[in-house]
């Protein structure tokens, strides 16, 4: 299992789920092309921690987890996941994802990309067949993930601060997805409204979460752990929340020497592995990396605090589990 639920009663109830929504992904990306079915295969058969449809699992045990639509649901968000990966990695240039080649770097950008529609077309395939509502919550949900990479592609506007202009990308890039993932769990559970309401809104903040924590580990941690390329993002020019809080002390006047001979490596030339190792050492030892550590922990508790009315139990300690560990990754 992706995450450890840390209750055997539940880990029962779920794992046999989970293992069925396995099955359904891999039918869904099947392709009768074998061009298709080998690139659409290709990151299902890497493996990952299929957070979304362990969430959306663990958010229907809070009404009726074993109705069939739950699967389905399951299904709908890692297809959807999967999807924005291909295009994620052509965007980067990311030369791995899940420890394997990227699709891009076996097939070319334009297969990698087609690949990603293909993912997209079948989720919608199995998205409606859980009625309009859900078909309406994955196209916005789509259009969010769309704008949060336009977002994250054009920059904050002149005057926007880049702090929160980053945040607001991070939930639409991020919490989105993992909000619906929720939300789907616990809507085809035959949950009640404001159970579906608070467990949305504790995706949507465990999401943003959970970003954060990767912005740490992709400095921090080495590809083996991590199963990406650390300084996939400097190396492409993106500013994460480390790079940003670099930032922000420079222009208050905070910094120190040190700082700004570190902001200069970041913003010269880092085509080479020597320059990027260079500035994953200095930020591996500055201080916004555990800063950036703290803010994922304050968005876990943030969404922590999202799932206070739940009734108590199994479940409700499960997602405040989930929430802890999405960030423990980090510290």
């Amino acid at each position: 299992m992706a995450l450890p639920l840390g209750n055997a009663a539940l880990e029962a109830a779920i794992t046999p789920r989970l293992a069925l929504v396995e099955e359904r992904l891999r039918d869904a990306v099947a392709q009768s092309d074998r061009l298709a079915d080998a690139t659409s295969r290709h990151l299902v058969d890497a493996g990952g921690k299929r957070l979304r449809p362990v969430l959306a699992l663990l958010t229907a045990q809070l009404g009726d987890g074993n109705r069939p639509e739950v699967v389905d649901a399951a299904v709908v968000a890692e297809l959807t996941h999967l999807a924005t990966l291909y295009h994620d990695d052509v965007m980067d240039d990311a030369p791995t994802r899940r420890g394997a080649p990227s699709a891009h770097e076996v097939w070319g950008n334009s297969v990698a990309i087609l690949t990603g529609d293909l993912l997209f077309a079948r989720a919608s395939m199995v998205v409606a067949g859980l009625g309009p509502a859900a078909v309406r919550i994955q196209a916005e949900t789509f259009e969010r993930l769309c704008l949060g990479q336009l977002h994250e592609t054009v920059g904050p506007d002149v005057g926007e601060d880049a702090v929160d202009h980053y945040l607001m990308v991070l939930a639409d890039k991020t919490g989105s997805l993992v909000a619906t993932s929720a939300r789907f769990g616990a809507m085809f559970a035959g949950c009640d409204r404001d159970t579906v309401a608070a467990v949305t809104q504790f995706g949507e903040l465990a999401g943003v979460a959970f970003q954060l924590a990767d912005d740490v580990l992709d400095i921090r941690s080495e590809s083996d752990v991590s199963g990406k390329t650390p300084g996939t993002d400097l190396r492409e020019g993106v500013s994460t929340m480390p790079v940003l809080l670099l930032r922000r002390r420079i222009a208050e006047g905070a910094a120190s020497d040190a700082d700004v001979a570190l902001l200069s490596l970041i913003d010269g030339d880092l085509s080479s592995d020597k320059a990027i190792a260079d500035v994953l050492a200095g930020l591996r030892a500055h201080v916004v990396v555990d800063e950036t550590a703290a803010l994922a922990r304050e968005w876990a508790d943030r969404a922590k605090a999202a799932i206070a009315g739940l009734r108590d139990g199994d479940v409700k300690d499960a997602l405040l589990g989930f929430a802890d560990a999405l960030v423990a990754r980090a510290t």
